[in-house]
C-alpha cells in the first residue's frame, strides 16, 4: 500500500468519507474548512493510504503542538490528531505505515517526541498505539456542569 500526502483536488471526497466514519458529527463545510486550514499551515500534515484497486483506505492527520502534551518533556511536539483505517483494511499494517509517515514528518520538523490520544473505552486504539511503541502517559476524565443564570441547584 502506498502512503503519501493528501491531494486536496483528487482525494477530498474519499478523505471526507473516512473523516465522517471517524467523526460522524461534523459537516462537509466544517471538514472542508479543516482540510483547507491544515493544508495552508506548515504545522500540519495529512497522509493518506491508497487502496490497490483505487481509492483510499486510511488517513492520518498530524499537527505541531506548542502547548503541554501529556507525558512529553519537550515542546513543540508532533501530535497525531486523527487516525483512521477502513474496517476491511485493518490488521494489514496500514495504521503502522500511516504512523511511520507521521513520525517521519515529526523527525523532519526536528521534534524529539510525539503524542496521541484516544477515548478511554477505545481498547482497540489503545492496543494499536501500544503495538506501535506508544506508552500510556495518563488517562483523563472530563466533567461538565450546566450553569443557570443564578447558578441555583
Amino acid at each position: 500500500m502506498k502512503v503519501r500526502r493528501v491531494n486536496p483536488t483528487t482525494d477530498k471526497d474519499e478523505w471526507l468519507r473516512m473523516r465522517f466514519a471517524l467523526w460522524p458529527d461534523g459537516s462537509v463545510e466544517e471538514y472542508t474548512a479543516d482540510l483547507d486550514e491544515m493544508l495552508a499551515d506548515d504545522g500540519w500534515a495529512v497522509f493518506v493510504c491508497e487502496r490497490p484497486e483505487g481509492g483510499l483506505c486510511g488517513f492520518l492527520e498530524i499537527s505541531t503542538r506548542h502547548d503541554y502534551v501529556e507525558g512529553c518533556d519537550t515542546s513543540p511536539v508532533g501530535y497525531m490528531e486523527g487516525w483512521y483505517v477502513d474496517e476491511d483494511m485493518r490488521r494489514k499494517g496500514i495504521g503502522r505505515q500511516l504512523f511511520a509517515a507521521g513520525e517521519q514528518w515529526a523527525v523532519q520538523k526536528g521534534f524529539s517526541e510525539i503524542g496521541s490520544d484516544t477515548w478511554l473505552d477505545n481498547e482497540m486504539s489503545i492496543a494499536a498505539h501500544e503495538a506501535l511503541g506508544y506508552k500510556v502517559a495518563g488517562r483523563n476524565v472530563h466533567f461538565r456542569k450546566q450553569l443557570t443564570m443564578n447558578n441555583e441547584q
